[in-house]
């Protein structure tokens, strides 16, 4: 079943300067407008009022990991439908198949009107079923999404209506890895390029209007899930793609391997997404800890910095990241751990200058505990899983928390807690968040 509903007409761009002095900006994709983390909009508060900050609106929707998207007024997100007469099992840990549908809802920016949905029928044979994990991109009047289940998609960004589709499941002759696809798609140039899987399709790049296929590289026994990206260095664009097995830069245009460097990540958790810095870049993982790597200043190739020696999720020594994309700053690594640890680290030695678990559980440390970190100026906002959203300032003298506020109860669960993993989106100063029942708008502009 294929359904498109329209509701309405979009607005216009939400790009632009308000006086001389305050920038607004979209969110489109997966960390921001360029895949950094960076939030670059002026204007933002610096504390939050006593009573938190003003929501401008609240939408109804369905279950999800897919944090929102914001692009020329509108807001793009997706989420699970159960069929009707299904239900989800008790244990999210559970893979059994469950009749679904996934959808993918446009709002319009302004009031969170619902403005065209696009559904379709997608049983679930995952684990942790709450619905997609991946962000829509949002690029050239169109919005691409990518299903738990493998099911790409290309939608006209105004009308929802499906301008070419791909089954990684059926196409590629694959099953879902245990957790669903979870890899953003990369748009560079021409070539949509997405983490798949399967004997020398580990990676594979469409045509962004066609979906066509335009190359495919690499081969392991599981895709992984973290999201790949691009850097430049030696000389060449380099595509950093990171599956359980090793590090792996590519040549875009072609998926030419330039180099390879073998860290494995156990049950298959490359999830954080690759961090550049310099000559430097970064990965971390649950079980094996952390890798730098120092890229060649002359020709592509990649040697090992440092790395974690001790593979021990609970007794760790670096960054054993879980969901959790770390980032670097001025010569430092900040990140959480495996237990909720927000931790800093020397970034040319992975010596680790401090840590506290003030950003997460307050408390004692907890399995997999997560914090979202994205910088804006000379500060940070934190989004943590208990629906928290944080302003502190993080330097090697340690941590600054200088405002707090709930913005969200947590619905998913996991380790026999509430938990809210769920990606926000900075656009227009304001932030855009969600849980599995609802999406809300926040007002986070300086009064003027």
């Amino acid at each position: 079943m294929h359904i498109i509903w329209n509701f309405g007409r979009g607005a216009c761009c939400a790009s632009l300067l308000l006086g001389n002095t305050l920038f607004a900006d979209d969110w489109p994709q997966w960390l921001g407008p360029r895949r950094d983390a960076v939030w670059r909009e002026s204007g933002i508060v610096e504390k939050f009022p006593t009573n938190g900050p003003p929501v401008r609106w609240r939408a109804t929707i369905g279950g999800g990991y897919a944090g929102p998207s914001v692009a020329g007024g509108r807001v793009y997100v997706a989420d699970r439908q159960l069929a009707q007469g299904a239900s989800k099992p008790s244990d999210p840990s559970d893979s059994s198949q469950i009749r679904s549908l996934e959808r993918v809802l446009c709002l319009r920016e302004t009031d969170g009107q619902l403005l065209w949905k696009y559904e379709y029928e997608c049983p679930y044979t995952i684990s942790y079923p709450a619905g997609p994990r991946v962000a829509p991109m949002v690029s050239g009047g169109k919005v691409y999404t990518l299903g738990a289940e493998g099911n790409l998609l290309c939608l006209d960004a105004n009308k929802g209506k499906v301008l070419w589709s791909r089954d990684f499941k059926k196409d590629f002759g694959i099953k879902a890895p245990v957790w669903g696809f979870a890899g953003h798609p990369l748009l560079d140039g021409k070539r949509l390029i997405c983490l798949v899987g399967g004997p020398g399709s580990t990676a594979v790049a469409f045509d962004k209007d066609t979906g066509k296929e335009i190359w495919r590289a690499l081969t392991a026994k599981e895709p992984g899930y973290s999201s790949p990206v691009i850097y430049e260095a030696g000389g060449k664009r380099q595509l950093i793609l990171w599956h359980p097995e090793a590090a792996n830069s590519l040549n875009p245009e072609t998926g030419e391997v330039y180099w390879s460097v073998p860290f494995k990540s156990g049950t298959g958790m490359s999830i954080a997404t690759p961090r550049q810095l310099g000559d430097f870049l970064f990965f971390t993982a649950f079980y094996s800890g952390s890798l730098m790597l120092r890229l060649d200043a002359a020709k592509p190739e990649a040697a090992t910095a440092w790395r974690t020696l001790k593979v021990n999720e609970k007794d760790t020594t670096q960054l054993n990241a879980v969901m959790c994309t770390p980032f670097l700053d001025e010569g430092f690594i900040y990140g959480v751990c495996s237990y909720g640890q927000l931790r800093c680290l020397k970034m040319d030695t992975g010596e680790r200058v401090w840590e506290t678990l003030q950003a997460t559980t307050s408390g004692e440390p907890v399995r997999w505990a997560n914090a979202f970190i994205v910088k804006n100026g000379n500060r940070f906002f934190l989004f943590n899983e208990k629906g928290d959203l944080i302003i502190a300032k993080f330097s090697p003298r340690g941590y600054e928390e200088i405002s707090r506020a709930h913005l969200l109860a947590p619905t998913g669960e996991a380790a026999g807690r509430a938990v809210l993993w769920s990606h926000p989106a900075f656009a227009n100063r304001r932030v855009y968040a969600r849980n599995d029942k609802e999406i809300i708008c926040v007002d986070l502009g300086l009064k003027r």
